[in-house]
């Protein structure tokens, strides 16, 4: 029988409504993260500085709730990228490569008029344990 276990680290940003940081479903195996974004816990402060430090502050959240879900970067799927500007594109890959190094999950990437806190850029992601 499959349970659902409610990931929650005081090493990302509480959620901001009524979601999980992440959930990991067993016994498949997989870590569901939800959408994270660039607040520096544990105050859930906005990072300043554009979308580079955005982008490096997301994806240590994102790494976060999926080490305590109990995975690692080279077990991630696949991960939705949300960001205000694709002309931000170029800036988020080339962060988002030196975060995943030589493994490169599944992804899509999309651009949306407005994200939460009216932050930059949001990540989620699936991993397996």
């Amino acid at each position: 029988m499959s349970a659902l276990i409610t990931i929650q680290t005081p090493d990302a940003p509480a959620a901001q409504g009524p979601y999980s940081q992440g959930i990991l479903l067993t016994p498949a195996g997989l870590v569901y993260i939800s959408g994270c974004i660039p607040l520096v816990p544990p105050h859930d402060t906005l990072i300043p500085g554009g979308i580079i430090p955005q982008t490096q502050q997301t994806l240590r959240n994102f790494k976060a709730i999926l080490e305590k879900g109990g995975s690692t970067l080279n077990k991630v799927i696949k991960t939705t990228v949300y960001v205000k500007d694709l002309n931000d594109f170029a800036k988020v890959n080339e962060e988002y490569a030196k975060f995943f190094g030589d493994h490169k999950p599944a992804r899509a990437t999309v651009e949306v008029a407005r994200l939460p806190a009216d932050v930059l850029i949001e990540i989620e992601g699936i991993a397996v344990v």
